[in-house]
């Protein structure tokens, strides 16, 4: 009997809008919940804003009292929406790129909500797959002469990449009449070349004196680094050499 009269009780004191049933207003946009509220007697207050990576700003994600409450009218409901402007960060506040490790990088990255995009490679002669680059919004801020730590980027946003890589250089042709092989094959090792067919055999070869190449040597031209360079030797140093 008494649960029953109590039952009765709160239908009544409900119906009479003295207590009203929250609704819920999460993943409800900010301008459409207050509009509601309104509408039911309740007072919508933001309390505080986050940024979240792809969700619309002005999106309420959580609210205090919970939906389902029974308030009463003119009650004031706290929510938390999202910002309406992303979080950003200062280059300087990010992990040193120029010259690092990019895999490394990329996994740091991920973990400031800042997404990476390998746009192409370049000979160096260091380390493959290292940063030498960074592009953002179409500007360079990150190279071996260009360090923009003042630059702001945007949680959410995209970093452009150029990595190193060993192959797809270029040099000019070096001059390699008068060394010996020896001296030539560390030369070239050193510029990123390598020695060719090389003829007449000879006994001594690495120390036997080149008097020819192909391609000829050439102060202007370029070569692949890479290519090879095909020599022509003799046991003695051509006369005019000093």
């Amino acid at each position: 009997m008494v649960i029953t009269l109590t039952m009765l009780w709160l239908r009544f004191y409900t119906n009479h809008g003295q207590k009203l049933e929250l609704p819920d207003y999460e993943n409800t946009f900010i301008e459409e919940a207050i509009k509601d509220a309104k509408n039911k007697s309740f007072q919508i207050i933001v309390n505080d804003s986050i940024h979240i990576v792809g969700r619309a700003g002005g999106m309420i994600i959580n609210q205090n009292p919970v939906k389902g409450s029974l308030v009463k009218e003119n009650r004031k409901i706290y929510v938390t929406i999202t910002k309406f402007n992303p979080d950003k960060l200062k280059l300087s506040d990010l992990p040193v790129l120029y010259g690092s490790d990019f895999e490394q990088k990329r996994k740091e990255l991920s973990y400031q909500e800042i997404n990476t995009v390998i746009d192409g490679f370049k000979y160096d002669p260091g380390e493959p797959n290292h940063i030498l680059e960074v592009s953002y919004n179409g500007e360079v801020i990150v190279s071996r002469n260009i360090d923009r730590s003042d630059v702001e980027i945007e949680k959410g946003g995209t970093l452009h990449f150029i990595l190193s890589e060993q192959s797809g250089g270029t040099t000019k042709i070096p001059d390699l009449r008068c060394m010996t092989v020896a001296q030539a094959r560390f030369y070239l090792e050193g510029v990123k070349l390598k020695l060719g067919n090389i003829s007449p055999t000879i006994e001594n070869l690495d120390q036997a004196f080149i008097i020819g190449q192909e391609p000829a040597y050439d102060p202007v031209s370029i070569i692949d680094m890479g290519s090879p360079i095909n020599i022509v030797v003799s046991e003695n140093i051509p006369a005019d050499c000093n």
